[in-house]
């Protein structure tokens, strides 16, 4: 299978991420800086009629392969074109479900980019966006994979320029927990502690701060463990990422993060962790 028949959906991070207010439509509004790493979960594609998902991997178990974003993502594309195209889709589950780093959105993403290319449609990127919208308010950012300011409910966005990430060691480590994003946000005290401030990546995700990490922690006490144990191996920097429950920290090197990696796994029984570059 070649490169046009696959489609890495990247895992994101928000390296910051300001809640500003709460919306009357159920949304909040948002001032985030994603950023995406080079691992992720795995879209693949064969031809077929109609849509149909098969699904493998670590984080398999007990995902519908029909109601499922990737199935969603390749309809609205279908339908957004028509609706002649089939599609035998395979999704290799390498990410923790529901856990602040892309997840379903990613893979959305990831298969719209990918039936983009396979079908020949030929869809700019802002197309590709105006589909994405009803999938959820990280799917256009996902389909962009690239650093950026968000906006609004997180789907105005602003490329970065500049690559101060470069040479960075992302470390993920998620203790299993499960963490519903509704919950998170409902648990935020409302208090609007200020925008982004800065130009350089690096710099705005320093001085910036997780408005979701203290209540995350206060319905899920085990991530103060797994940020003390990151914070233990002198990180960049180290937070939460999203509504959780995946945290974690920027090393300046791979080194660096295969040192971190071990201390977490030997402090704490049974997380998840991941490392990646930057792209």
């Amino acid at each position: 299978m070649g490169d046009r028949d696959r489609e890495t959906a990247y895992a994101k991070l928000n390296l910051a991420l300001h809640v500003r207010k709460r919306l009357d439509n159920g949304y909040h509004e948002l001032e985030t800086l994603f950023a995406f790493l080079d691992q992720g979960d795995v879209v693949s594609v064969q031809p077929g009629e109609g849509v149909d998902l098969e699904i493998s991997g670590p984080f398999a178990d007990g995902l519908s392969k029909t109601d499922n974003l990737v199935v969603k993502a390749a309809h609205l594309l279908a339908e957004h074109s028509n609706g002649q195209q089939g599609a035998r889709l395979h999704l290799e589950k390498n990410l923790p479900v529901a856990s602040g780093i892309g997840g379903g959105s990613a893979d959305a993403a990831a298969t719209l980019r990918l039936l983009n290319r396979f079908w020949g449609l030929g869809y700019d990127g802002d197309t590709l966006a105006e589909i994405a919208a009803p999938l959820g308010a990280d799917v256009p950012a996902c389909l962009l994979s690239q650093t950026c300011r968000g906006t609004g409910i997180g789907q105005d966005l602003d490329i970065m320029a500049g690559n101060d990430l470069a040479g960075l060691c992302a470390l993920l480590v998620n203790p299993l927990v499960p963490v519903s994003t509704a919950d998170i946000f409902a648990s935020w005290d409302g208090v609007d502690r200020g925008p982004l401030i800065g130009d350089a990546i690096l710099s705005i995700a320093q001085s910036g701060r997780n408005d979701l990490q203290k209540p995350a922690i206060s319905l899920v006490p085990i991530l103060t463990d797994v940020l003390g144990l990151l914070m233990e191996c002198q990180p960049v920097l180290a937070r939460m990422s999203g509504s959780g429950a995946t945290c974690f920290a920027l090393f300046d090197s791979y080194a660096a993060a295969e040192t971190a990696e071990s201390h977490c796994q030997q402090g704490m029984e049974g997380v998840w962790t991941m490392k990646g570059m930057f792209r």
